[in-house]
């Protein structure tokens, strides 16, 4: 059963899509660092705003589609990653990797 988003759900996830479409447009040494950006960007505001807090949700939309204009320009070949933004990385890979050991061992139980 599908589940319905409302209409700024499918602008979030539409502005998501487009972000990673650009990072596939990035030369292949620097797509990891957008695609952490864009991951970074989106989850980190995701756990911090209430899913009720429209106006700061149309907010961050219009400022995240200004930005990705600017991103998507052919001239725009490298982006800059802070340390937070890969701390948290690693944070999200550890986690992935608890998860699957741990999936792994209630399953061969």
């Amino acid at each position: 059963m599908a589940l319905s988003l409302s209409g700024l759900q499918r602008e979030v996830l539409a502005l998501y899509r487009r972000a990673l479409r650009m990072v596939a447009t990035k030369p292949p040494a620097t797509r990891p660092k957008f695609r952490l950006f864009v991951q970074h960007s989106f989850r980190t505001n995701a756990t911090n705003l209430s899913p009720r807090d429209v106006s700061a949700i149309e907010h961050l939309l219009r400022k995240g589609r200004r930005q990705l204009e600017v991103y998507e320009h052919a001239s725009v070949k490298d982006c800059w990653v802070s340390q937070e933004m890969n701390v948290w990385a690693n944070k999200q890979r550890c986690g992935r990797l608890h998860d699957q050991r741990t999936s792994s061992r209630n399953y061969n139980n």
